[in-house]
């Protein structure tokens, strides 16, 4: 996976490396996308990685405990949870809070930009499912997720 994000950050960048928004909070964990992937919205498969925080554009490998389903504008994504320890169930309650506050966030920045869609936490899912969903990019050519964000 590939660092977007960095936890504590309050820059917001898509997989593409643009600044999609800069946040009034910053982000609790490192955050990124697995390249390999595409995930069902069109963009790189999504990948929250727990622990220290790492540097923009820090590439690592890490064990996927499992995922987080997230609604954005009508459109299901999944959240690969990473770490290099497994994750304590108050940890998976913490990241299933965050996920369900971020989506009506999104909810209200989405009304704010005129974009309409369900909003919302799906829940806790299996890494191996969420990313059997996801297309591999080797099968298709991406140049970028195709929904602005």
């Amino acid at each position: 996976m590939v660092i977007e994000i960095p936890r504590g950050s309050f820059l917001k960048r898509g997989s593409t490396g643009q600044l999609d928004f800069i946040s009034p909070l910053p982000c609790p964990f490192n955050y990124g996308s697995i390249p390999a992937y595409i995930g069902l919205e069109g963009d790189l498969l999504d990948a929250v990685v727990l622990g220290p925080r790492l540097a923009l554009g820090t590439t690592l490998t890490a064990y996927a405990w499992g995922a987080i389903g997230v609604y954005d504008r009508g459109l299901y994504d999944d959240k690969l949870i990473c770490s290099l320890t497994p994750i304590s169930p108050w940890q998976q309650r913490g990241l299933l809070l965050f996920f369900s506050c971020y989506a009506q966030a999104k909810r209200l920045l989405n009304a704010f930009r005129g974009r309409r869609g369900r909003h919302g936490c799906a829940g806790w899912g299996d890494a191996a499912a969420a990313i059997a969903k996801a297309t591999p990019r080797a099968d298709v050519e991406w140049y970028g997720p195709s929904v602005p964000f």
